[in-house]
């Protein structure tokens, strides 16, 4: 018997990456809750401050100026990260239902997902007119815009429907930011569209007089009382059938909620909004919270503004965190009047408040050093303090041997579930409880087994459980196999009943999802309880002996390309250390997710001497177990190793995974007679992968076609990493070159 940490009570899940969750994960990272698991589902790990978003447009600001990396101030909290979109909600049955995954259960849920844009449904699906909102979908269209505007000399009219603050602020950005692009051949013409006799409608008649005198000196137009209703053959027309001529069309009008909120069963306003009590609690579901643009406040009214967002924030924080312990929320009351800083394009600002408004560049310096000071508090975190509160009781002592196995009452539900969910077959074991399965071997053919087992690096146990078997399978692949079957072992972290049945159901989700994908069966596993999430599989294919690949058979002159990018092992090393920027591992999760088994069918169609999977021994050890087996060295061409987004900035720190020193001891191996040691991706050679990529051996002559037929079929980073040379001493088996 042994002590485990105290296993989680409560599951929080943060839905959104709002203005206000940023307080609550910072407050979260300072004085973590007791017995609580947190959750983050967020669409963008990048999150977009909006008080900084026209000054972005502009060209003021660039893209880490402007956006906040949620994964690093998530580590700190010691949330979990779940990069997908939700897509609906059952709040009487506490389950967050999401895009392309398995729903998520809670006991606590907090939702700050903002607004959008009202507009047409055809708007997702035109390319020529775009809300400004979701902001990565709006930053990729004005960039196709400004692509535009270099390569057509012509006008470009662009309409921009609604003229609130939002609306004016975007107009005036996008305007100067086409007046300064490099080498702009063509001219951007405007049209505000307000479907109110003026513009601004929420401050006073000092700040509107001011704009419209603005708008007019840049030339931008304005169309009153027109109500916007469709955009077609290059115009936009209001409900009148009035028309005017636009190129493309931006979508900055009255804030609307997630549409699938209506079916949510929470209390919402008549605009479809989550009504919310002064605490933040919703009025229909007690545990559920709500902030921002999202929340509709009963009692205290107030117009969809970042501002408010960010006043909610800590409130929001210290009420989840007293309704974790057990005690009652307390109420905000939101302030009726704030000052208002709004640019004019250019380095210049207005502000206001109540009936008063300036402007001057004064102003836009005031609200620069206050944009950035709100992007600086989330990505320089004080250092956490230390909990003030009483120990808590001591964790029950958990099991080891049999008794650390999951109960029938966590396991027989969880796989019943995942049976009806996928119509799988479970004939092999699961659904007779026999002890082993029976696997018939096909006549002529050989039994190729395989086995890997590790544990979790990610905080999702869905996509853990996809990685691991994309990585069990790639053995099997990487010697031509296809795979018939699989069985499973897994262990998920210690907890309540529940939170480790929804542990076991997502990680088993995501390994069903792949063994499906790549039409392997499951034949059965075993499950049971540690201080960490791991898994494991045991993979078996059939083939016939004579047709595998093997690490043995290069001959001199042989091309060895490598089908996926390195880095993984560093860029998680970092991520544990909260040093890893979100998109890079975000990319390396997708990397991870791309099976072999496209990238085995397209080799298939070339002479392949020799095979392998770069995966915890580094290129380097898997390319001198080839060439060793093969009786050859090789020529490693380092410039051509393709990296992960974030590896090569990483390595020139120093920074590197807990297994790089073993791996590096193969440094002895190598010759390097051009002393490219020194260059920083020299440590990548020995970096460990998880899910990696083939390494292939084909004639040089095939090489090329090799390489672009992988590309075509998505594996885009494919190259050519090194080639197969005569053993010309017995002291080095890779040569280190430059071309």
């Amino acid at each position: 018997m042994r002590k485990s940490e105290l296993p989680p009570r409560t599951d929080l899940i943060l839905l959104g990456g709002g203005h206000s969750h940023l307080f609550v994960l910072e407050r979260l990272a300072m004085r973590p809750p007791p017995a609580t698991r947190i959750t983050l589902v967020t669409r963008d790990l990048h999150t977009p401050y909006s008080g900084m978003l026209p000054g972005y447009v502009a060209g003021h600001y660039a893209f880490d100026d402007a956006h906040i990396d949620l994964l690093p101030l998530a580590r700190r909290a010691g949330a979990r990260v779940i990069h997908a979109e939700a897509c609906g909600l059952d709040a009487d049955r506490r389950q967050l239902a999401i895009a392309g995954r398995p729903p998520l259960g809670y006991d606590l849920l907090s939702i700050n997902i903002g607004s959008r844009p009202t507009f047409a449904a055809e708007v997702e699906a035109d390319p020529r007119q775009f809300a400004v909102k979701p902001v990565d979908r709006f930053i990729e269209a004005w960039q196709r815009l400004e692509c535009r505007l270099r390569d057509d000399a012509g006008e470009i009219r662009v309409a921009i429907v609604g003229a609130g603050a939002g609306g004016v602020e975007l107009a005036l950005a996008l305007d100067h930011r086409a007046r300064h692009l490099d080498g702009r051949r063509g001219q951007l013409r405007i049209v505000l569209c307000n479907d109110r006799e003026q513009i601004l409608a929420s401050h006073n008649p000092r700040v509107r007089r001011i704009f419209e005198r603005i708008l007019r000196q840049r030339g931008i137009e304005l169309r009153h009382r027109f109500r916007a209703l469709e955009f077609g053959d290059a115009e936009l027309r209001d409900e009148s059938g009035h028309a005017i001529a636009a190129d493309a069309v931006i979508w900055v009008t009255h804030a609307s909620p997630a549409p699938w909120l209506r079916e949510s069963g929470l209390e919402l306003d008549d605009a479809g909004f989550v009504r919310v009590a002064p605490t933040l609690q919703s009025l229909s579901h007690a545990e559920v919270f709500a902030a921002g643009d999202i929340a509709a406040v009963a009692g205290y009214p107030r117009p969809k503004s970042g501002v408010f967002a960010v006043r909610q924030g800590l409130p929001l924080a210290r009420n989840l965190r007293r309704v974790v312990e057990g005690r009652s929320p307390l109420e905000f009351r939101p302030q009726r009047q704030f000052l208002s800083l709004i640019s004019t394009g250019d380095r210049y600002a207005v502000a206001s408040r109540g009936r008063w408004a300036f402007a001057g560049r004064w102003w836009w310096r005031l609200k620069d050093r206050i944009d950035r000071k709100f992007v600086r508090r989330f990505g320089e975190l004080p250092p956490m303090a230390g909990d003030d509160e009483a120990a808590p009781d001591l964790a029950p002592m958990r099991c080891g041997g049999c008794g650390s196995k999951l109960g029938s009452g966590i396991l027989e539900p969880v796989l019943t579930r995942i049976a009806d969910e996928t119509g799988l077959d479970l004939r092999g074991g699961f659904a007779y409880a026999d002890d082993a399965a029976l696997v018939k071997v096909p006549e002529g053919a050989a039994l190729i087994q395989t086995v890997d087992h590790f544990s979790s690096f990610v905080d999702d146990p869905y996509t853990f459980g996809r990685i691991a078997a994309n990585h069990a399978l790639g053995d099997l692949y990487a010697m031509g196999v296809p795979p018939h079957s699989a069985l499973v072992s897994v262990s998920v972290a210690f907890g309540g009943e529940r939170q480790q049945a929804d542990d076991l159901y997502l990680l088993l989700s995501g390994i069903v999802a792949t063994l499906r994908a790549n039409e392997t069966r499951l034949l059965g596993g075993h499950s049971g309880e540690a201080a960490q999430m791991s898994c494991g599989l045991s993979v078996n294919g059939f083939a016939e002996p004579l047709m595998l690949w093997r690490k043995s058979g290069l001959e001199p002159g042989d091309a060895l390309l490598l089908t996926k990018p390195l880095g993984s092992g560093m860029l998680f090393a970092a991520d544990m250390r909260g040093r890893a920027r979100g998109d890079w591992i975000d990319r390396a999760l997708a990397s991870m997710l791309q099976g072999n088994r496209e990238a085995m069918r397209r080799l298939r169609r070339f002479d392949v001497r020799a095979c392998t999977d770069v995966t915890g021994f580094g290129l380097a050890g898997h390319l001198f177990e080839m060439a060793r087996a093969s009786g050859v060295a090789a020529e490693v061409v380092l410039p051509a190793l393709p990296l992960l987004a974030g590896a090569a900035e990483l390595a020139a720190t120093g920074l590197v995974s807990s297994l790089q020193p073993q791996n590096l001891r193969l440094r002895h191996q190598i010759d390097d007679p051009a002393g490219l040691a020194a260059d920083p991706r020299y440590p990548l050679l020995f970096d460990p992968q998880t899910a990696g990529g083939l390494l292939a051996g084909v004639p040089a002559a095939q090489a090329a076609e090799a390489v672009a037929t992988l590309r075509a079929a998505g594996f885009t980073q494919a190259t050519v990493v090194a080639r197969a040379v005569a053993a010309e001493s017995p002291d080095w088996s890779l040569r280190l070159v430059s071309a």
